[in-house]
């Protein structure tokens, strides 16, 4: 009987894990703290919790979301809104169906001795700025200074800047892009002063747009039963965003745990996630409107060459996030 038993258990438990569901994450870029929820939910055992078997793929520069999710590597893809909705006009039905992160951590760090102390000072400069989707921020902060990005007499210069802070450190451009949570301390690092740059936020400047939201294909979540695993799935993922929020430090060690690359440090990461706690607080998941609409006028205000010619419709839900929270 006991012999018996012990099989009944272990088919139990073998249909259980059977019965998990597989869900493929894509991410915006490397293995490093602006992905630690999900790390830290596959890690804690969130995702196990909720029946998913979670795949996370890291991303990197030669690899763009919305053209893995485009052919169907990946459920879910993390990217910037700018991207998703310039995407989506463009025929590829993205939705978003959560917002992780609440602020942006988008920002132009300068040189002081370059002569930039306030975006007046912007015209005839070179400006370091990042392309693959990346680069509408930018290109909307500028046509709100009404400055050409063309290099012509009283607009700027774009360098299109590698995912690195050489222009600046090489003194090739007065301004690079850089993240709070990222190259700006990669400046620093490098033995630059703060006192010797200045910062330009685009939260402060008034044209931040949404980052690092969850995208899915419109048509498969018309399927009950992927609405169903992408719950989960956020759920679990805003449990590990809250957890890595609270225990930076562990959140960290988990990240370089998962780096298989190992080009990550422990004092970088942990400096990065204390820092992305900062982007992802005050969110719960779901998608605030009044920031949506923020980022579609910011698209939107571009003259002559918008991002997005028209508002989007059907771009986002709270289907997903309502029921996640319930």
């Amino acid at each position: 009987m006991k012999k018996l038993l012990t099989s009944a258990l272990f088919l139990a438990f073998a249909g259980s894990a059977q019965a998990a569901d597989d869900v493929t994450l894509q991410l915006k870029w490397v293995t490093q703290g602006q992905f630690a929820g999900y790390y830290v939910a596959a890690a804690k055992g969130f995702y196990e919790e909720e029946g998913l078997n979670v795949t996370i793929l890291p991303g990197g520069p030669d690899v763009a979301p919305t053209q893995v999710i485009a052919g169907g590597g990946a459920d879910v893809v993390i990217d910037w809104m700018p991207s998703a909705l310039a995407a989506r006009e463009k025929g590829l039905a993205l939705v978003n169906i959560a917002q992780p992160f609440k602020s942006s951590g988008m920002m132009l760090t300068c040189l002081k001795e370059s002569g930039v102390a306030t975006p007046a000072d912007f015209p005839d400069k070179t400006l370091g700025v990042w392309f693959g989707g990346n680069e509408y921020p930018f290109l909307n902060w500028m046509n709100k200074l009404a400055l050409k990005t063309d290099g012509s007499a009283g607009g700027v210069t774009v360098l299109k800047q590698g995912f690195n802070v050489d222009p600046l450190l090489q003194k090739q451009a007065a301004c690079i892009s850089t993240m709070t949570y990222n190259e700006y301390w990669q400046v620093i690092d490098a033995g630059v002063k703060p006192e010797d740059l200045v910062t330009f936020k685009y939260e402060d400047e008034g044209v931040a747009t949404l980052e690092d939201g969850l995208y899915v294909m419109e048509d498969k979540l018309a399927d009950p039963a992927f609405e169903d695993k992408m719950v989960r799935f956020v759920r679990a993922s805003m449990k590990g965003w809250k957890y890595a929020e609270a225990n930076g430090d562990e959140a960290a060690q988990i990240v370089i745990d998962n780096d298989a690359t190992g080009a990550q440090t422990i004092e970088h990461q942990k400096r990065m996630v204390a820092e992305i706690g900062k982007l992802t607080a005050g969110s719960n998941g779901a998608l605030d409107e009044a920031d949506y609409k923020r980022t579609v006028a910011a698209l939107m205000s571009g003259g002559s060459d918008p991002v997005i010619t028209k508002e989007p419709t059907g771009a986002w839900t709270h289907v997903v996030t309502d029921k996640a929270l319930q």
